[in-house]
C-alpha cells in the first residue's frame, strides 16, 4: 500500500491523514518525530518535511493539500470538494496569512524581534470571516463539512490551544462550537490515535 510519512501533531498531517481516512485509502502510515530526518523520507522528498506519500508506482505527494486533493478524487464519499472553487480563498488565508501569524503569535522565540502580541491580533482578525460563516450554518460551507472545514480546523485548533483562555474570551462561539464538534468526531479520533516515532522529520505543508 502507499507509505505516508506523518507526524501526529502536525496541522499539515492531521489534515492528510483525515482526507485519506475518509476515502477509504489504505496506506501504511510511518510516524515520525522531530529530530533526525529518515534517509528514505528524504530520498523521497529531499525537503524533508511531513506530510509524504510514497505511492506505489513510486510517484511522491510531499504537499498536504495536495496529497487531500488526491485522496477526494480517488473516493469522495461524504462530497468535501462539492463547494469547489469557492473554497480556494479560504484555505488560501489560512495557509497563508494565518498560519504566517499563528507560527509568530505562537512561536515568538524563533522569530527575533517579533510581537506576538501583534500577531496575535492578527490571527484573530482573520478568524473574524470564520465565524460569520459559522453563524449562518454548522461547516463553513453549509450543513455538512467540506474540504476547507478539514484544510483549516488544525491551524485553528493550534491557534486555540497556545492560550485557551484568551481564546475562549474571544466572541467567537460559532467557531469555538465548530472546533468542539471537530474534534469530536469519529474521524479526527480516528486519525489522532498515538503511535510509537521511530523517525525524525519536520512538520511543513
Amino acid at each position: 500500500m502507499p507509505v505516508l510519512y506523518s507526524f501526529r501533531r502536525c496541522p499539515y498531517a492531521m489534515r492528510a491523514r483525515m482526507a485519506l481516512r475518509v476515502a477509504g485509502i489504505e496506506v501504511e502510515l510511518r510516524e515520525v518525530s522531530l529530530r533526525d530526518k529518515p534517509p528514505e523520507l528524504l530520498t523521497a522528498s529531499p525537503k524533508g518535511t511531513v506530510p509524504v506519500l510514497v505511492m506505489l508506482e513510486g510517484g511522491v505527494i510531499d504537499e498536504s493539500l495536495d496529497i487531500m486533493r488526491w485522496a477526494l478524487e480517488q473516493n469522495d464519499p461524504e462530497r468535501w470538494l462539492a463547494p469547489g472553487e469557492q473554497m480556494d480563498a479560504l484555505i488560501a488565508a489560512n495557509d497563508g496569512p494565518f498560519k504566517f501569524h499563528l507560527d509568530r503569535a505562537k512561536y515568538a522565540n524563533r522569530y527575533p524581534g517579533t510581537d506576538p502580541t501583534h500577531h496575535r491580533g492578527e490571527a484573530v482578525t482573520l478568524l473574524e470571516p470564520l465565524e460569520e460563516r459559522l453563524a449562518q450554518h454548522v461547516y463553513l460551507f453549509g450543513d455538512n463539512p467540506s474540504l476547507a472545514d478539514i484544510a483549516i480546523f488544525p491551524f485553528v485548533r493550534q491557534f486555540s490551544r497556545a492560550d485557551a483562555a484568551a481564546f475562549d474570551a474571544l466572541p467567537f462561539r460559532h467557531l469555538s462550537a465548530w472546533l468542539t464538534t471537530l474534534e469530536a468526531s469519529s474521524l479526527y479520533q480516528a486519525v489522532m490515535i498515538k503511535r510509537t516515532s521511530a523517525l525524525g522529520v519536520s512538520c511543513q505543508a
